[in-house]
């Protein structure tokens, strides 16, 4: 069987285990050219003004996702780690979402449809963000969210799999 199709197989049954698939899945993330000595191998750099997320491999190299980020003057940028890891997370509004939506409920459970964290959710030390699923797939690419990162459901999980706690995270304009 050939390595790009294990690959596939292997994040379907990851998808179906986690109740999820079909749709959910997507084609495996581009491997680019990544050349910026400032990013150590491992370490996940989010470009806003590319609207996209760079997992450094090394060796001048990278895998490349398309994301959503944070709205005009919503959107993070820091410098931060990876200290949690969920799969179908439960989402309680922050305050300025609640603002924003007053009719939103206190908690949406984690698998819900209306859930926005989609399938998995990487939260970020220090913050109230994360880099997650999202259940409007339209809004990758776009500059909408309340400041997380934003990714296809098929993405996150490849994402989620590659990552540890205490990976490094590096958001630049």
């Amino acid at each position: 069987m050939g390595r790009v199709f294990g690959r596939f197989l292997a994040l379907l049954a990851v998808a179906g285990s986690m109740g999820f698939g079909g749709p959910h899945v997507q084609a495996a993330p581009d491997l680019v050219a990544f050349k910026d000595p400032r990013f150590r191998p491992g370490t996940v750099v989010i470009k806003n003004s590319e609207r996209r997320l760079y997992l450094v491999l090394g060796r001048g190299q990278a895998l490349r996702y398309p994301v959503a980020v944070g709205q005009r003057g919503k959107s993070w940028t820091g410098q931060t780690y990876i200290d949690g890891k969920y799969v179908k997370p439960a989402w309680s509004p922050p305050a300025v979402v609640k603002r924003d939506f007053p009719d939103l409920p206190d908690v949406i459970a984690g698998g819900a449809p209306n859930n926005p964290m989609g399938v998995a959710a990487l939260t970020l030390a220090g913050d109230d963000y994360a880099i997650h699923g999202t259940n409007r797939p339209g809004s990758i690419g776009r500059a909408v969210s309340y400041g997380c990162i934003r990714m296809r459901n098929g993405d996150i999980l490849d994402l989620f799999n590659r990552v540890g706690l205490n990976t490094p995270v590096v958001a630049v304009n």
